[in-house]
């Protein structure tokens, strides 16, 4: 538990907190959002909770450069119901929960439904409270002056010689500085829209066909969720995902086409003619909707621009909660990583039918965010026991395939033990930066 939380409202706040926290050597921790997956903006010695909820103000929409300039406050929700006055909308990920910071999202790298390689890092600068009190701004937005003032126009992301200081800050959990803005890409609301269903009986089956989509660089939104997945997300009430799930197919590619203000129709068209050249080739099916649930795919479109809205959040429907080992991979390893982590599952009395999987084409399918979500009972001690023992576990098989996982939680050490170069020189880097060590203390990130 932490000795204070303190919520403050501007860029002053934050540097007098910092300033004093450093005087008293006093743990400093920030969090945006209402809610954590990662355990990151959890203290591990006490100390101040810097709670940013309170600044949540638009700063700026750019409808030129296409990006919008917000304060760690603000929501996916409140973000997108802005943008759509001015034709734009935000590079969403799967569903955010409603409580989810744009900002915190941004920096874990949670990844846009949208895979092409100019969105992979929505970033572009930002504004930054320093471990001791300094004020850094990044690439196009450096200088002295208000970012009101100034003469840039703050898009340009990288410093004088071309570095991308911005992947500094990614990732560090807090361990590097607070942000107090963020100028963020947009791009353009889709004038038109058409989602496909692409289903499949085995995960193999659908990687050359995923492969060929992301080539010919068709369509905006492309992402692969398995029957229990879908079945959270679409049943009406709790009680229906069992039954669902299994009127579902085990493997299901959602690809959405979409046309912007020139001629919508006629790219579209082309598009879906493409799709239907690769579903040839590789003899799949592609459906506009699911014969059991007519109507479905307006209400997806329409939720994959939103926040999740209602409670519980979509990941806790199944059970009350779920732990999601996130990683990456190539798409060609994702069924090898899959069979492994299932038999290990499998194994350890984990039914894999409760096992959610949710796969994210990265840059044009360059490489694969995989996400696989264990479903528990949180109200079960014995329930939560055996996840921690099975996530712990999982984490360490896909670590030793070569699986890319961040250094969080359980998994930190794991990870750290491996990266017997990077290890030191982050904590050094760390050292230098925040000589205190006030700055969410024991992460590296």
């Amino acid at each position: 538990k932490p000795d204070y939380v303190v919520l403050p409202e501007n860029l002053q706040e934050i540097q007098q907190i910092v300033t004093y926290a450093n005087t008293i050597k006093m743990p400093v921790i920030p969090r945006s959002s209402d809610v954590g997956f990662y355990g990151s903006g959890i203290p591990t010695q006490g100390g101040i909770i810097v709670k940013l909820t309170r600044m949540k103000k638009i700063l700026n929409i750019d409808t030129r450069n296409k990006a919008a300039r917000i304060q760690p406050g603000v929501r996916f929700g409140q973000l997108q119901e802005e943008l759509k006055k001015h034709n734009l909308r935000a590079l969403n990920p799967l569903l955010p929960h409603l409580g989810k910071s744009v900002i915190t999202s941004y920096l874990e790298t949670i990844p846009a439904l949208i895979p092409k390689f100019e969105y992979s890092d929505p970033i572009l600068t930002m504004e930054m409270v320093m471990p001791e009190g300094n004020l850094f701004r990044t690439g196009g937005a450096a200088g002295s002056w208000a970012p009101e003032e100034s003469e840039t126009d703050l898009v340009f992301p990288h410093g004088p010689a071309y570095v991308g200081i911005n992947k500094f800050f990614q990732g560090a959990q807090g361990t590097f500085g607070i942000v107090t803005w963020m100028n963020i890409k947009v791009e353009p609301l889709p004038s038109m829209q058409k989602l496909f269903f692409i289903p499949f009986q085995k995960l193999e089956d659908l990687i050359d066909p995923i492969y060929k989509i992301q080539r010919r660089m068709i369509g905006y939104e492309c992402f692969i969720l398995n029957n229990l997945d879908i079945a959270s997300i679409i049943a009406k009430k709790p009680g229906d995902i069992e039954t669902l799930k299994g009127q579902l197919p085990p493997w299901v590619i959602f690809t959405c086409l979409g046309g912007l203000e020139l001629f919508p129709e006629e790219r579209i068209e082309y598009e879906e003619e493409v799709l239907m050249e690769i579903a040839s080739d590789f003899k799949f099916n592609v459906q506009s909707s699911f014969s059991d649930f007519p109507g479905i795919e307006k209400e997806i479109l329409k939720m994959l621009g939103e926040p999740w809205k209602e409670e519980p959040y979509w990941k806790f429907r199944y059970k009350g909660r779920s732990c999601d080992l996130i990683f990456i991979t190539t798409f060609d390893k994702v069924p090898e990583f899959t069979k492994a982590v299932f038999n290990l599952s499998e194994n350890n009395g984990y039914p894999i039918n409760d096992i959610g999987v949710y796969l994210q084409p990265l840059e044009y399918g360059r490489v694969c965010y995989v996400e696989y979500s264990f479903h528990y009972n949180p109200n079960s001690q014995k329930d939560v026991e055996n996840i921690r023992n099975l996530y712990s576990k999982a984490g360490k098989l896909v670590v030793s395939m070569g699986g890319l996982i961040k250094p969080y939680g359980p998994l930190s050490d794991i990870i750290y033990q491996r990266a017997t170069t990077y290890t030191p020189v982050q904590k050094r880097v760390k050292e230098i930066f925040d000589p205190n060590k006030i700055m969410n203390p024991n992460r590296i990130g």
